[in-house]
């Protein structure tokens, strides 16, 4: 995440980059104004207000960076534009309870002349996802808040010690932390409704935002 913070460091000042290990988790949201109380109540404070997100992914025509794990994104976040790759860490355990990826992310000014260079280079646009998203920050970690075409998602991003004070605060149970993608979960939402929906988006998915 960028703006949108999906990293344990600051946000890098437009042409540097970073590369931290990203440390995540994701849970279902029943109601957006309980939790924003129960974050209130915890210390956080909004740092961004609700912004429509729209991601775009790129892979080879083989799909070589999905069957490694990997992602290419741009991302437009209300003004702001974000190259991000992510991949496995090293160290990758196939069984960890919270997300661990090596995320690499730029500013960028001109998305969509990216996306031109992305295509002229061979890859292709394979995915298509879009969500409102507003941030929250206690000055340690964050819980970003997502309204996305399939449902109601909260994501925690710090450090693991940090994300399990916070699970535990938020009385959240080990069955209630998701490690998927909003890529899979689209897919899992897919089989569960029939839906012939090809894009994460909330045309083709059929649904609006609250």
């Amino acid at each position: 995440m960028e703006h949108t913070r999906q990293s344990n460091q600051p946000d890098a000042p437009q042409g540097e980059h970073k590369s931290p290990v990203e440390i995540e988790v994701k849970f279902r949201v029943a109601d957006v104004n309980t939790l924003q109380q129960r974050l209130t109540a915890l210390g956080f404070q909004q740092q961004t207000p609700r912004t429509f997100e729209h991601n775009l992914l790129f892979d080879t025509p083989d799909h070589s960076l999905r069957g490694t794990r990997s992602i290419l994104r741009i991302r437009r976040y209300g003004d702001r534009w974000v190259l991000t790759h992510k991949c496995l860490p090293p160290d990758f355990d196939p069984a960890e309870r919270l997300k661990h990826r090596l995320e690499t992310e730029t500013v960028i000014e001109d998305g969509m002349a990216l996306a031109t260079v992305f295509e002229r280079l061979g890859y292709v646009a394979t995915f298509e996802y879009e969500k409102y998203r507003t941030e929250w920050t206690d000055g340690t970690g964050h819980c970003v808040i997502d309204e996305t075409p399939i449902g109601l998602f909260a994501e925690l991003e710090g450090s693991e010690s940090w994300i399990d004070r916070q699970c535990s605060a938020l009385r959240l149970a080990p069955h209630d932390l998701l490690t998927l993608s909003y890529g899979r979960l689209f897919e899992a939402w897919k089989e569960e409704t029939g839906s012939a929906a090809a894009q994460l988006t909330f045309a083709e998915c059929g649904t609006s935002a609250g």
